[in-house]
């Protein structure tokens, strides 16, 4: 079972968002298991205050040392060892499918959820193993990045999706895009599913798959590919690829 404890000043958000979905399930299941503890419980004064004024000036508010301190070390208590803290940070390494896979071999983590101007950088020098960021854009706090996180890793836990395959066959398992998917009905708006998924043919399904993942990063996502081996037959996919969108932009001119 995985340990997981999210130190944020809104457990609530994390507390709702990971009662469904795959995070609910995992929970439900009894594969992990999910706390919350809030800095806030852990001030001395009747304001309950959590936040101070940067030295050196400048806008908005530093959180304090004191407090999220207490917090990060009640937390690590509650987690095996070998648990890891992770502070949500925007100058933490990217966050992607390698690094939720890395993760997922974890037996616990602590979650750091930042707000205001960031933390008193003395609190990630004394405790943090890992500092992770989900892109760069600005958001009010870690909470929606520690959720990010936490529905990355959990469907990657044994036992958590009902086909182990999907986890396997997501975009980015093995760093390219997905393949477009289709169901019922074979016809929609005009539009009909490619007729090499109907044919009943395995070996010709997975050429047309890998095709198509080939093709889509190739186009959208070409730095996945930058450094990547690629064997003479993914590139004769990646150019059979480029030919068929050929084909099909000069009949929709």
């Amino acid at each position: 079972m995985m340990d997981v404890n999210v130190v944020s000043l809104f457990p609530e958000m994390i507390r709702g968002a990971s009662a469904w979905g795959v995070t609910g399930r995992a929970l439900d299941k009894g594969i992990a298991r999910l706390d919350c503890t809030n800095p806030r419980d852990f001030t001395t004064d009747v304001h309950q205050t959590v936040d101070d004024r940067p030295y050196g000036g400048g806008p908005g508010m530093v959180l304090k040392v004191e407090p999220i301190a207490a917090a990060l070390t009640s937390a690590r208590k509650q987690l095996p060892v070998g648990s890891k803290v992770i502070f949500l940070t925007p100058q933490g390494r990217v966050f992607n499918q390698a690094v939720a896979a890395e993760l997922a071999q974890l037996p616990g983590m602590v979650l750091v959820c930042g707000r205001y101007e960031g933390f008193d950088e003395r609190l990630i020098e004394a405790y943090a193993d890992d500092e992770l960021s989900i892109g760069d854009y600005v958001i009010s706090g870690g909470e929606l990045g520690a959720l990010v996180v936490l529905d990355a890793v959990m469907r990657l836990l044994p036992g958590v999706l009902g086909d182990e395959a999907s986890a396997e066959q997501d975009s980015f398992s093995d760093g390219l895009l997905d393949c477009p998917h289709y169901t019922r009905p074979e016809c929609f708006a005009e539009r009909a599913v490619p007729a090499v998924l109907l044919n009943g043919n395995h070996a010709e399904t997975d050429r047309w798959r890998r095709k198509q993942s080939l093709g889509r990063t190739w186009l959208r996502r070409p730095e996945l590919l930058a450094g990547r081996e690629l064997t003479d037959d993914d590139r004769q996919l990646i150019e059979e690829f480029l030919a068929e969108q050929d084909v099909r932009e000069q009949g929709i001119k």
